[in-house]
């Protein structure tokens, strides 16, 4: 049986586990990855908008990875709409690296389940395989974090590289043209952050869980012995 240590801080890693995978579902389900302010270029361009008119023109934008919507401003007020990357929309973008970031998200998902399972067992008993025992959950815990960090590295490459947001912006667009004046990244974007950075604090868990502390032993008072303590 492991001792009240260990214990702790198994239960604990499990705890961190569970929530890493409650965090990357939350982001997943959620549309807001990514907000930014869209200029309506044609419609400044057909009236030579100024500075001061330029408010007129200028909309918004907020997305995810399956859902998102946007103001249109071209000068006659704003038109909300909402949209779906799939199926349509995802055919526009980098579609291959749309799919590898859902993709190593939910591997992300299935190794922090992983890890929760393995943390727990190892809260329980003391495993006779390596595999299933410390090493095991930092296994689980390296993979789960990599492949978030995998997602959010991706995420950033097609903002970034591949102009994500203009892509969306201009979709389905024919009269009018957007250009991206402003990008932000969004609560979704820091939660999955925070999923890998708790996968992190998991791997540290485990390494404490394996140092070995000197046990404390109470001082015992030497008897000192003299001739005439034997002489009585």
């Amino acid at each position: 049986m492991p001792g009240c240590f260990k214990k702790t801080l198994f239960a604990l890693a499990s705890l961190i586990s569970f929530v890493s995978f409650i965090l990357i579902v939350v982001a997943m389900g959620t549309p807001k990855w990514m907000t930014g302010k869209i200029l309506c270029k044609t419609g400044a361009d057909l009236v030579n908008a100024t500075d001061p008119e330029l408010i007129k023109f200028i909309g918004e934008i907020y997305y995810g990875l399956f859902r998102g919507g946007k103001i249109r401003q071209c000068g006659l007020g704003g038109r909300r709409s909402k949209f779906t990357i799939f199926p349509h929309m995802v055919k526009k973008l980098n579609t291959g690296l749309h799919m590898m970031i859902i993709m190593f998200l939910c591997v992300a998902i299935c190794f922090s389940l992983v890890s929760f399972g393995f943390c727990i067992l190892n809260a329980i008993k003391v495993p006779y395989r390596a595999i299933k025992g410390p090493a095991g959950v930092c296994l689980w815990n390296f993979l789960a974090g990599g492949f978030v960090v995998l997602a959010v590295t991706s995420f950033m490459a097609a903002v970034k590289l591949h102009h994500l947001t203009e892509r969306i912006a201009n979709f389905r667009e024919n009269v009018f043209q957007f250009v991206v004046l402003e990008e932000r990244f969004e609560d979704c974007f820091w939660i999955c952050v925070a999923s890998a950075t708790a996968h992190a604090v998991n791997l540290l868990l485990i390494a404490i869980s394996g140092i070995n502390f000197p046990k404390i032993k109470p001082k015992t008072e030497e008897v000192n012995v003299t001739a005439e303590d034997i002489m009585y």
